[in-house]
């Protein structure tokens, strides 16, 4: 098992530092013109800093007046140090402006996360057990309505049923216009009053894919040759289902669950955009809109860094859960 990890891990090395290297060659490849220009209009922005300073700052930080290959190894040896720039949109380091919007969105992910296994892993076994009933296709039939919904149009149907027409809750942003004045716990409240409906939306819209495979992976596991072997000892149905399939579907389920888990950093860009919640992925998209280079630079390197750390993370949960996996 370490020799494996050791191996994925200089793998994922690897990968990373060529997809670093076209991130790195897109930005290469944008005209002067435009750099200048985006310089330009960065500088006019109250409390920002002159033009030649932005140009001073982009010619160093990404050595445009170098070659590709030497620009990209310096670049690459600043990002290692930490050292991203100040961003263009927002005139702050990339750090700390990362710093200030990820956890909203971590928090927003995790909470839904949960929900979506609560709802999704039971639904899905109850709809495996009692295949081709009423319940089988009730929850079937929700499932697919729920994988189905496209996220901007059932986000404007939560906000015109909940916010327009019942005024439970603020159509966008993550706080109120009294907010300063609440107490520490009215700020909690009214922070959580905010994320109510994209937190819904989040589980609304992923929890039908989940509650499918666990339907599919619990039907796989009871037609198996050991499930009727267990039935035939005389076992009651639900010792067969909850000790010995369910044990076997978490499986599958734990390697999903388990890659997806960098995924709760990356941020849900298109339902936070749609709220404008003020999350990672709603920045970086601003951040992109923008033209600002530093800013989506880093976030595209970070989201190069997630998806090979959840690569990683559901081969290994893999090789643990299952007995059967062998890594020579």
């Amino acid at each position: 098992m370490r020799k494996y990890i050791v191996k994925r891990i200089l793998i994922s090395i690897v990968i990373l530092f060529f997809v670093a290297f076209i991130i790195y060659a897109l930005m290469r490849c944008l005209p002067t013109s435009y750099i200048e220009n985006m310089a330009r209009q960065k500088s006019m922005q109250p409390g920002s800093k002159s033009y030649e300073d932005w140009m001073a700052q982009l010619t160093a930080m990404y050595n445009m007046d170098k070659g590709i290959v030497y620009g990209f190894f310096a670049w690459l040896g600043q990002m290692f140090r930490g050292e991203f720039g100040d961003s263009w949109f927002y005139t702050v380091p990339v750090i700390e402006k990362f710093h200030g919007t990820i956890w909203v969105s971590f928090w927003m992910g995790l909470i839904a996360m949960i929900l979506e296994l609560i709802i999704a892993i039971p639904l899905g076994v109850v709809a495996a057990t009692k295949q081709y009933s009423k319940t089988d296709y009730t929850i079937s039939i929700l499932a697919l309505a729920g994988i189905s919904l496209p996220t901007f149009f059932f986000a404007s149907l939560l906000k015109l049923v909940f916010s327009v027409k019942l005024g439970w809750f603020d159509l966008f942003g993550l706080t109120g216009r009294n907010y300063e004045q609440l107490s520490a716990m009215g700020q909690f409240l009214d922070k959580a009053n905010h994320l109510v409906l994209p937190i819904v939306t989040l589980v609304v819209i992923s929890v039908g894919s989940l509650m499918r495979y666990t339907r599919t992976n619990m039907l796989e596991v009871l037609n198996a040759d050991y499930i009727r072997t267990a039935r035939a000892k005389g076992l009651d149905e639900r010792t067969v289902i909850y000790h010995h399939a369910f044990r076997n579907t978490l499986i599958p389920l734990v390697t999903i669950v388990g890659g997806s888990l960098p995924g709760l950093f990356s941020g849900a860009l298109i339902t936070e955009t749609l709220y404008s919640i003020p999350g990672i992925g709603y920045t970086s998209y601003q951040a992109m809109v923008g033209g600002d280079i530093p800013f989506s630079m880093f976030y595209l390197t970070f989201l190069a860094i997630l998806t090979l750390a959840g690569n990683l993370i559901s081969d290994i949960l893999y090789a643990v859960v299952d007995p059967r996996v062998r890594i020579s």
